[in-house]
């Protein structure tokens, strides 16, 4: 089991920037952001392996977005700029302890475990 705990988000204005921190009880091979807006399907954000720290983005973020990550404390931050009233959303922590690397990094069925959620909200 891996527990992961979100933190780190907020309401800021546009253009402003937050950075959010996930803990894992454990070492995990892959973890990632989604985001889930109101109404939307839930999308993800950015991928890290933690042993490479290789790195992809959405589209939609890249240049603005940077998720990284600190073995030592088994935590993934993901640094947000220039953010937009579009990035409000519920962002979520998935971590991938089945080694599922068959499956698209932003599909959400890749994850075994999800953290509770924490909320951004951009205003304009």
């Amino acid at each position: 089991q891996v527990q992961l705990v979100e933190s780190g988000g907020g309401s800021v204005q546009a253009g402003g920037s937050l950075r959010l921190s996930c803990a894992a009880s454990r070492y995990t091979y892959t973890m990632a952001w989604f985001r889930q807006a109101p109404g939307k399907e839930r999308e993800g954000v950015a991928r890290v392996y933690t042993g490479s720290g290789n790195t992809v983005y959405a589209d939609s973020v890249k240049g603005r977005f940077t998720i990284s990550r600190d073995n030592a404390k088994n935590t993934v931050h993901l640094q947000m700029n220039s953010l937009k009233p579009d990035d409000t959303a519920m962002y979520y922590c998935a971590a991938d302890q089945r080694g599922m690397y068959g499956v698209s990094w932003n599909a959400p069925r890749r994850y075994n475990y999800w953290g509770q959620g924490t909320e951004v909200t951009v205003s304009s």
